[in-house]
Order: C-alpha cells, then structure tokens, then sequence
C-alpha cells in the first residue's frame, strides 16, 4: 500500500492511465463539441508547455512570454488534432508549440531582417550556452556549442554574432557604464563630428562668386587657405607687394562673405 493511499491522497496518475484519459477528452472535444474537456485538456498539458518554453528562456524573451506563445500552440494542437488517427497527442503537440515558439522569435522578436537558418540555429546556441556549463563543468567554447547542436564551428559564430541584432537600442539611450552625471549617449560614443560636410555646403555656396573673381584674386586665395602662405611669400609669388596683396585679400574676403551672407538669407 501507498504512502498517497495511507494519507487519503489520490495517486499519482500512471502513463497508462493519463493516455487513456487525454483520449477521453479529445474525443469527447472532437466528438460532442465538449468546450469542458477541451479546457481541461489545456490544463493538463500546461506544464510541458512551460516545459518546452523555458528551453529558450537563454534567448533574450521573458520567460512568461515564452509560456504564453506556447500555450497558443497548445491551444492550436487540441483544436486541429485529429484523434481518429491514433498516433498520440503528445507526438502532435510538442512540435506544434515549438513552431509557434520559433515562429514568434522570427517574426516579431528581431529587430533586423536575419535568415530564417540563422534564427534556428541562435535559438539552437543559446539552448547550449545555457545547458552546457552544467554537463561540462565549465564555460562551453564555440566548438563544444558546434558539437551540441550538430552545426560547424563558423556557423555557430555567426549565430552568436547574429544574436546581437536581435534587440535594437536607441542610439539616444545613455551609453553602458556611464554614471547618472554623465550625460553621454550611445551616439556620442558611436560617432563623431565630420566638418568635412559644412566645408562641402560652404565651397557649394560660394562656388559661383569664387569663378567671379579674377583669376590673380583666386590664385592669392589659393595659396593664402589652400598652401597656407605667408603674405610676403604671395607677394613674391605674384610679383607684387606685400601691401597690395593684403588689399586684394581683403576685397575678395569681402565679397564672398556677402555672397554667403545672401545665400543665407
């Protein structure tokens, strides 16, 4: 006798006997319409659905999310079973929740557009990642994750890396690490100012007041901002003084600051 039997408690329910039982409902779900056992059936299977859910609870989704997507294929599983067939529930089941597992991952978890293999086989490493240690004793290398999951070594890096575009970061979101005083943000760490951008608009700008100017004015600008020549290297140069150098500079300077000036306006 029992120990369930001695306290009064019900034993538990064997392999047999909860077959026979998922059977019962299923046809009387298929059969009658009974919507009871149909709800009861969901109950039932509740826990291997948390079960299969909590096998990718290492790829980046909230673990009740996961359950939830499960429970959907669970749902899916009871209506569109077939108990004439008679090739077991749990066979049809388990797939069926998987593949609403997956395709909640490839349809609504990536932030960017990643093949459908790759996705497979990220849910595949994170799998290993998160049950190795245990078996192996210490941090699984990418070879023994390649070995777990039965794909090369390459493959499984580029899952790895593949994985880190599953969640998108606003570019204004504060950087990593930084302190609450700090006010700087993953684009300031990301990028950095191009002047070479307002030189472009600005040589645009004045482009048809440059072509204006006399070709001795354009060349005295040249070598004054372009070779960085001194006044009196211009001047000798050019052939003239020093003096009227710094007088056509200062008229072609004039001029092209009116330019911009009206360009801007």
């Amino acid at each position: 006798m029992t120990l369930a039997v001695l306290v009064g408690e019900p034993a538990a329910e064997s392999p047999a006997a909860r077959r026979l039982e998922d059977d019962r409902l299923l046809l009387s779900y298929h059969r009658e319409g009974n919507l009871e056992a149909r709800d009861e059936l969901v109950v039932r299977f509740m826990p291997l659905a948390r079960q299969l859910a909590a096998r990718y609870r290492h790829a980046g989704e909230p673990l009740e999310d996961l359950v939830q997507v499960a429970c959907v294929g669970l749902i899916k599983a009871v209506d569109r079973y077939d108990p004439e067939r008679g090739n077991g529930f749990t066979r049809y089941a388990v797939p069926t929740m998987l593949g609403e597992i997956k395709r909640h991952f490839r349809d609504k978890g990536w932030s960017v557009h990643v093949p459908r293999a790759t996705q497979e086989l990220v849910l595949k490493v994170g799998e290993a990642l998160g049950s190795l240690p245990a078996k192996i004793g210490r941090s699984p290398t990418p070879r023994d994750v390649a070995k777990a999951v039965g794909a090369p070594v390459e493959d499984v890096l580029e899952a790895m890396e593949a994985a880190t575009s599953y969640e998108a970061v606003s570019l204004d979101a504060p950087r990593p690490g930084s302190g609450e005083e700090e006010s700087w943000t993953l684009a300031e760490s990301l990028t950095d100012e191009e002047r070479g951008y307002e030189l472009v608009e600005i040589g645009e700008t004045l482009r048809g007041t440059l072509e204006a100017l006399p070709a001795r004015e354009r060349l005295i600008l040249r070598l004054r901002f372009e070779e960085d020549m001194t006044q009196a290297e211009i001047a000798e140069r050019v052939g003239v003084s020093q003096m009227h150098v710094s007088r056509l500079l200062r008229r072609s300077l004039d001029r092209l600051s009116a330019a911009g000036a009206a360009a801007a306006a």
